[in-house]
């Protein structure tokens, strides 16, 4: 009688409040209430007295992150390790190591998974990380990728989410909305192709860049170094993989900020553009929303203004300002 009435208890609880009740923000912050762990916020360990170094984890499961319909393993690979050095760079770190975790499910041959691990190669090499070790277990249900990446960076040049002051200008890197575009295709096409009971082939013509910043991002490590060589370190910075609206809701929140973003300048491809418009989306909402950018957002001092305006593939997007004043869009119609 107790053991049943423990059973119902514990999923009426559960049913009171789920996961996707509180969201994913409020629901992992409730997970490490009264632990020394600060979920969202930049965690570093001192080596030496001149060096701190970090450690990054994310998890992908199929189904839920990936769709293996039109997500070759290769690119799946190349993705999941770029997703994770995004995080050690937008703390103004440098990746060095890797470790690879995987579920797999018997219906992947070795061949699979040496083509994700080639993807996974590809994207080390290209940013001079090394793969240094992981786990492998057997998965009922499909296959899970879970990535650790680990870097290091000079304590006086570690940058937290925290630092944002009044004034201070927010920026971003490259555009805005084409991964979230490229999600759209794919599974418009996939749609079409699995009612169709002939050999179907997908339209992507014209529409390559969308795809590719879907299903092969890149880590912005180039800003990092143009930051380094423009002699600029962000207040505050972050990537873009949960929407820009989001990220910076996340920097105004730890600093204790408000900010002003400006529609007019929040930076579009042409080709997000055209596609928005072909699916009846407004391209902003798109932009602010869609996430998987894996831009950088960060703030800088005033006095930077003209540094920033000098760097190439950065755009200025608005201010930050007191904590009052709340966070604000300002639309093109003012």
């Amino acid at each position: 009688t107790i053991l049943l009435y423990f059973c119902i208890n514990t999923i009426q609880n559960m049913a009171e409040e789920t996961f996707s009740d509180l969201g994913r923000v409020e629901a992992i912050a409730k997970l490490y209430e009264g632990t020394p762990y600060k979920p969202f916020e930049s965690s570093w360990f001192e080596t030496s007295g001149k060096a701190y170094v970090t450690q990054q984890s994310r998890t992908f499961i199929e189904g839920i992150d990936f769709d293996l319909v039109y997500f070759p393993l290769k690119h799946l690979g190349y993705k999941a390790v770029m997703v994770n050095l995004s995080d050690i760079y937008a703390m103004n770190g440098t990746p060095r190591q890797i470790t690879v975790s995987l579920a797999i499910s018997k219906r992947f041959g070795v061949e699979d998974l040496e083509e994700l691990y080639a993807g996974m190669r590809l994207a080390c090499e290209a940013h001079h990380v090394d793969i240094v070790g992981g786990d492998t277990t057997s998965s009922l249900t499909g296959l899970a990728i879970s990535i650790t990446a680990i870097g290091d960076a000079p304590k006086d040049k570690v940058v937290y989410r925290n630092g944002a002051h009044e004034t201070d200008l927010i920026c971003v890197s490259g555009n805005l909305g084409a991964a979230y575009m490229g999600l759209q295709l794919l599974e418009r096409e996939k749609n079409v192709f699995m009612g169709e009971s002939t050999n179907v082939q997908p339209d992507f013509a014209g529409k390559e860049y969308l795809l590719e910043r879907q299903l092969k991002p890149e880590a912005r490590g180039d800003i990092i170094r143009a930051l380094a060589e423009a002699d600029i370190k962000p207040t505050a910075m972050m990537d873009i993989s949960d929407g820009l609206s989001s990220e910076l809701m996340h920097i105004c929140r730890q600093s204790g900020t408000g900010c002003r973003v400006y529609e007019e300048h929040i930076p579009l491809d042409y080709q997000t553009a055209v596609m928005a418009e072909e699916f009846n989306m407004n391209v902003s909402t798109c932009a602010l929303n869609g996430g998987e950018d894996y831009e950088l957002l960060f703030t800088v001092p005033i006095a930077d203004h003209e540094k920033i305006e000098q760097m190439k593939d950065v755009k200025l997007i608005g201010h930050i300002t007191k904590q009052d004043l709340g966070c604000a869009l300002i639309t093109r119609d003012g």
